[in-house]
């Protein structure tokens, strides 16, 4: 399942891209780390984001709709032991 990106959502992230990398190489950082560094700083964000969205969904099923909220949780967790499989190897 894949989601298209607006275009304006891909601006947002590319000036934030360059903002942070001005940021760090401000700092003294080398231009080729600063850019890896602000890479990972919108990519933890964006993590921290979707958790938040998660967390939230899963509480607001759990209060009101409750008869599937066991379910979402379960579907959940199959899908992080499936993720971590695919990162091991193990199928």
């Amino acid at each position: 399942m894949s989601f298209a990106i607006p275009t304006d959502q891909d601006d947002v992230r590319q000036d934030a891209l360059l903002a942070l990398t001005t940021q760090f190489v401000q700092q003294g950082h080398p231009i080729h780390y600063a850019k890896h560094m602000a890479t990972a700083t919108i990519f933890q964000a964006d993590l921290d984001l979707r958790n938040a969205q998660f967390s939230r969904l899963l509480a607001w099923l759990k209060d009101h709709h409750s008869e599937i909220y066991t379910q979402a949780v379960e579907i959940s967790e199959a899908v992080r032991q499936e993720f971590e499989q695919r990162l091991t190897g193990q199928f």
